[in-house]
């Protein structure tokens, strides 16, 4: 293990990858990377599954075992072959872990995201798909998205939160995760392997805040440029200590044995090449939370990252940094709603890329 991953996880950070493909798992790239770099799960989404099923090559014997299946079905078998082999890998590090870690995500489909009970129906086919206890289903923080949550969990499915970005849609979330282990437990599904994460966005946000504060071009303004991300990650991190300390419906519950829903970092690749490559990593460092790092971000904390604890005792800076972007006029209501409106958008569009891509695959190896 490298110095620094072994730091950051010393430290209380769970490192999964941000990237799956078949490549990646037939070359034993991910048995490499859990073996050097501390990594103990992988995430996946629209886009990168739009970058892994782009490559001619990798996906054309099973496409040519599927036939000329609709475009659709070919997808869903695809991606879950690929979730579930990288679920078979990781299987040692969950059950090691008692299925904390070693878990691999797939996402409902985007189109989807304002569709409550389309998304509850799809989350199950995933799940029964993919056929592992260490898979998770990821659905959309929309708000339509949240009873589907609930109702995800409530049947013993594991669940990946994402494309959260606000501390207000946060704290609905760990309600809504609360409420379905709740349901699970009523429903008479044992607690102690059911696991959750929360996928809090961070780099988009200074893309959005530093465009806005250019914009008002001040020295005050400027000097906030690159900390509204780290502050709202931080203070959803104190959000978490808080909720999960102080619900009295969660007392119980981890009474019989359930788990915490994790805080993860999401889009941590550096996208500000004046910033450190490593900052959405070193700056988020904390117990209890899951950083998913694309490979060029991991092999950057790997060479030079620091790792050492950077949320504790931030808090009060964090609410600062906020409160000044307030008094600026700037309305980080406004912001949030529109990054997930984007992100949603986003993996819509990569999703209509995999449709085309996929059907050319099918019809080229069938002729």
């Amino acid at each position: 293990m490298t110095e620094a991953t072994q730091r950051i996880s010393d430290n209380g950070v769970s490192i999964w990858l941000d990237d799956l493909s078949r490549t990646r798992i037939e070359s034993g790239n991910l048995q490499e990377l859990i073996a050097n770099d501390n990594v103990v799960g992988v995430t996946t989404n629209p886009s990168i599954f739009q970058k892994a099923l782009s490559q001619v090559g990798p996906y054309d014997a099973q496409l040519k075992e599927l036939g000329k299946v609709d475009v659709e079905t070919a997808i869903r078998e695809l991606t879950t072959t690929d979730v579930r082999n990288a679920t078979d890998i990781f299987r040692p590090i969950a059950e090691a872990t008692d299925y904390v870690n070693g878990r691999v995500s797939i996402e409902v489909d985007p189109r989807l995201a304002h569709e409550t009970a389309e998304t509850e129906k799809q989350a199950v086919e995933l799940w029964e798909k993919v056929d592992r206890p260490n898979a998770m289903i990821k659905i959309p923080a929309t708000l339509e998205g949240l009873p589907a949550i609930t109702a995800t969990l409530a049947k013993g499915i594991s669940v990946n939160v994402t494309l959260i970005f606000s501390l207000e849609r946060y704290e609905q979330v760990i309600d809504a995760f609360i409420e379905g282990i709740a349901q699970a437990d009523a429903n008479g599904h044992p607690l102690e392997h059911i696991a959750s994460v929360a996928s809090f966005f961070v780099s988009r946000v200074d893309t959005a805040v530093d465009a806005l504060l250019e914009e008002i071009g001040t020295d005050e303004a400027k000097a906030l440029e690159g900390k509204a991300a780290v502050a709202n990650a931080r203070l959803a991190y104190e959000l978490f200590q808080k909720k999960f300390a102080e619900d009295p419906r969660w007392a119980d519950l981890a009474a019989k044995g359930a788990k915490v829903q994790r805080p993860l970092w999401a889009s941590t690749g550096t996208k500000n090449p004046a910033y450190s490559d490593t900052k959405y990593v070193d700056e988020l460092v904390a117990p209890d939370v899951v950083n998913t790092m694309p490979e060029k971000t991991l092999m950057a904390l790997a060479d030079h990252g620091n790792g050492a604890p950077s949320i504790e005792g931030t808090f009060d800076d964090a609410h600062d940094v906020m409160n000044q972007l307030a008094a600026l006029g700037i309305d980080f209501k406004a912001v949030t709603d529109k990054l997930e409106a984007d992100g949603v958008a986003a993996f819509i569009k990569s999703w209509d890329t995999v449709l085309a891509d996929v059907q050319a695959g099918i019809d080229r190896v069938n002729g």
